[in-house]
């Protein structure tokens, strides 16, 4: 069997942004930042013009994905621990005795419990797959998104057709 895809990981496929993950139950780590970088490959048959995918749209479409996340701090709302109320204003964090509140706009608040390099990954890779199908009408076979957290270190996430 042969598999086809398009993988685009261009200097301008970065964002920076705060966040901290808990490690376990007693550990939290610092309210600490990173320029993430992002890479993504999309699989799927060639079309007619012998294309799996435009590289250009699915560039386009990773930008946009990523611009909301860009010198935001990033929080998880499903977290058991980590609780977070928020006003139109504010948001209060807080994680056993230690507090942080930060202004309403520069949060990113995401349906994830932690958010790791690893959960960011697989939450980029699920708007992805959506955004393909509702932006250009594609369904993709199978996409990976890899997130560098800092150079060396990064993580990835793989998603395939059922």
């Amino acid at each position: 069997m042969e598999t086809f895809g398009v993988r685009v990981a261009q200097d301008d496929l970065v964002f920076s942004a705060a966040h901290f993950i808990t490690l376990d139950a007693r550990q939290c780590e610092r309210l600490h930042g990173h320029n993430y970088r992002v890479a993504v490959t999309v699989q799927a048959p060639l079309d007619d013009s012998q294309c799996v995918l435009d590289f250009h749209a699915l560039h386009r479409l990773t930008r946009e994905l990523i611009e909301p996340l860009d010198h935001r701090i990033l929080l998880p709302t499903e977290h058991p621990t980590i609780q977070i109320s928020e006003s139109d204003t504010q948001v209060e964090v807080s994680w056993t005795a230690r507090r942080w509140v930060f202004p309403r706009a520069e949060c990113i608040l995401l349906a994830m419990s932690n958010t790791t390099a690893e959960s960011l990954a697989q939450w980029l890779g699920h708007q992805l797959v959506d955004a393909l199908e509702k932006t250009l009408g594609f369904v993709p076979q199978a996409v990976r998104v890899e997130l560098e957290e800092t150079t060396g270190h990064s993580a990835f996430f793989d998603w395939r057709a059922d």
